[in-house]
């Protein structure tokens, strides 16, 4: 049993380092191809939710906009409705600041996933107290940390991107009264600089301190060794 949990996590990370690998090429291969919305595109209409209600939403051609789609969502009971004139361009900006994004997270979690199965490897070999060993633990503490500040500059960019984009193309109305959305506000950096509401960064502060834990108590099992 001893023996066996650790080749069964290393198993598991490497399938998981592969799955990861797959998804990031999946989304350079979108990428590279970059599809596009084409004309008269009719999709739905779809049901759902928006803020806990039922909503319904649709990608259909307008009768004014000469072929042109646009999205249509309804929610509480129609009395609020949102209309993108022209969809293209939100999934334009989608792919321009959403892949790359999205990208970033699967790339991480590869070497995340590789990491962890090299950890497991040497703790299956009995080297779990090694120099090694607490130097792939330092670097999975480092990276969750560099990673939750990366992450939180590219989720805040994006959400910018997305909303200037839609608060340019959308028309809102409650209960038949058209609604100005507020103009977008570029992303405050001091804010994303320190991503305090991340738990990738905590667990990576976590790991980094039982990491120097690990490698004090390495260093006191040497000076012992010498002593005898």
């Amino acid at each position: 049993m001893k023996l066996f949990l650790p080749r069964l996590f290393h198993m598991a990370f490497a399938v998981l380092a592969v799955l990861a690998s797959i998804a990031a090429a999946f989304i350079v291969v979108v990428m590279l191809v970059d599809p596009e919305l084409q004309p008269d595109t009719r999709l739905g209409p779809s049901q759902g939710e928006f803020l806990g209600q039922p909503a319904s939403i649709a990608l259909q051609p307008a009768a004014d906009s000469q072929g042109e789609s646009v999205l249509e969502l309804r929610a509480f009971n129609g009395n609020v409705a949102a209309t993108v004139d022209k969809p293209a361009g939100v999934i334009e900006r989608v792919k321009t600041f959403g892949l790359p994004v999205l990208l970033i997270h699967f790339l991480f979690l590869a070497a995340l996933f590789e990491l962890l199965r090299r950890l497991f490897r040497n703790v299956g070999r009995g080297e779990s107290f090694t120099p090694q060993s607490v130097r792939l633990v330092q670097i999975i503490g480092v990276s969750l940390m560099v990673f939750a500040f990366i992450a939180a500059i590219g989720k805040s960019w994006f959400g910018y991107e997305m909303y200037a984009v839609l608060s340019d193309s959308t028309r809102v109305a409650v209960s038949g009264t058209p609604v100005q959305l507020p103009p977008a506000v570029a992303p405050h950096w001091l804010g994303v600089r320190f991503p305090l509401h991340d738990s990738a960064f905590w667990t990576g502060l976590l790991v980094l301190a039982l990491a120097e834990v690990f490698r004090q108590g390495l260093a006191l099992q040497r000076d012992s060794d010498l002593t005898v």
